[in-house]
């Protein structure tokens, strides 16, 4: 599927990571050039930003009107650079406890700045009501809404017990897909993945970690941009095993993908992972950071220094951190070749918050192991909901070939010996 012509520059559909509530943009960069305590000044302000979890969503997008009944209704949003591309989304209202499934594009005239959508579903609230939202790669807000039986179940981890959802396998099932979505969403962004791991014959753990607002905070209230949420996957993976597990696949989406990558490295259950699925994945904080200075019109410099503030044992007084963040451990461009797992590295071209470059090095440097399948006008891990069947089927035919030995076109086996159809 292809996007309609985007809107204007400047009109934004979704805020990016960094929200510069404190400084005006221009005034920041103006106050950063000025004097060296306003450069500091933006620095730590930068730094906080980003290991901070936001205590609300900010609802950025108006919902314009809503015409026509339920069964046969359409919502008039802006055209932002979201809105107008094709596909299913969901629309959160009402400060998330409503949701709406968005569909196709029914009108769009770009002078008028409004674009007309379709409503497949409203899953909760008075979207007729609604007057501000957000909108999201979340198509789904359980997995009963997929098809699926809804378990929920409470993982054991470090403050107490985090909810996931268990999706059973229909059959006997050995092999686990466990899913880890991004920063400042809930699992809920993972369940678009659930069809086809169904369809491969894996159970499916849909988990919370630290700050996302269903399993306990961490102590210092920090994201630790992988460094410590990993070990709640760790948790996830004791959960699986201990449930009739042998080996598991993970699952990562934006900052869920650097958490996958941690897990991967770290876990003492690495023997029993067997393959990484990462949708817009941070393979490399550094690059990230440096791109989201840029987009905030951030000096350079005030970036490096914010970088620096994360990093130093110090500054976590500053930071808030309990653990300065070792960044360069995290950056696999530099490590690429201590990546021995199968890894499947799904990424559009038009990324914004994470730009794809990072994962086309990364499967540069390291074919043997990571296949990179690049998406088009999807933006930020909203491949999925822009081509689903695309996306279903890349994810299916890797995995199976890894799993049971089935071929991919061309005969290409995905980054490991294949192991016997059970």
């Amino acid at each position: 599927m292809t996007s309609i012509t985007p809107p204007a520059a400047g009109q934004q559909g979704t805020a990016p990571w960094l929200k510069w509530t404190a400084f005006g943009v221009g005034a920041g960069a103006a106050l950063a050039s000025s004097a060296a305590g306003a450069v500091s000044g933006l620095a730590v302000y930068f730094a906080r930003q980003v290991v901070t979890p936001a205590r609300t969503r900010d609802e950025n997008l108006d919902i314009l009107a809503v015409v026509g009944s339920r069964g046969d209704q359409t919502v008039i949003l802006p055209a932002t650079e979201d809105t107008t591309v094709e596909g299913t989304y969901g629309l959160y209202f009402d400060r998330g406890a409503g949701h709406a499934r968005i569909g196709a594009i029914r009108s769009y005239v770009p002078r008028e700045g409004t674009v007309e959508r379709r409503v497949d579903a409203v899953d909760a609230g008075d979207l007729t009501a609604a007057t501000r939202g957000w909108w999201s790669g979340a198509v789904y807000t359980s997995p009963s809404a997929v098809g699926f039986a809804d378990e929920e179940v409470l993982i054991p981890v470090e403050g107490g017990a985090a909810p996931a959802w268990l999706i059973r396998a229909e059959g006997p099932s050995t092999t686990w897909a466990i899913m880890v979505h991004g920063r400042g969403a809930t699992r809920a962004e993972a369940l678009r993945a659930l069809a086809p791991a169904r369809r491969l014959g894996l159970t499916s753990l849909v988990i919370s970690y630290r700050n996302d607002g269903d399993a306990p905070a961490a102590p210092d209230g920090r994201y630790g941009l992988g460094m410590t949420e990993w070990h709640d996957v760790e948790a996830a993976i004791d959960f699986a095993m201990t449930h009739g597990a042998r080996d598991v696949v993970l699952f990562g989406w934006s900052m869920g993908g650097a958490i996958v990558l941690q897990t991967a490295d770290l876990s003492r259950h690495r023997s029993r992972i067997t393959a990484l699925v990462l949708d817009g994945p941070v393979i490399n904080w550094m690059e990230v950071l440096a791109h989201h200075a840029a987009l905030n019109r951030i000096p350079a410099r005030v970036g490096r220094l914010g970088q620096y503030l994360l990093a130093s044992q110090r500054a976590r007084r500053i930071t808030g951190l309990a653990a300065p963040l070792d960044l360069k451990s995290m950056d696999w461009i530099t490590r690429a070749e201590q990546l021995t797992l199968p890894t499947l590295i799904i990424h559009s071209e038009d990324d914004e918050f994470v730009p794809v470059g990072a994962s086309a090095e990364l499967a540069a440097k390291n074919p043997t192991f990571v296949t990179l399948e690049r998406f088009h006008h999807a933006r930020h891990t909203k491949e999925w909901n822009v081509d689903p069947d695309r996306w279903e089927s890349v994810v299916e035919k890797w995995l199976a070939g890894l799993l049971f030995g089935r071929a991919l076109p061309g005969g290409k086996m995905p980054g490991a010996e294949a192991r016997e159809l059970p």
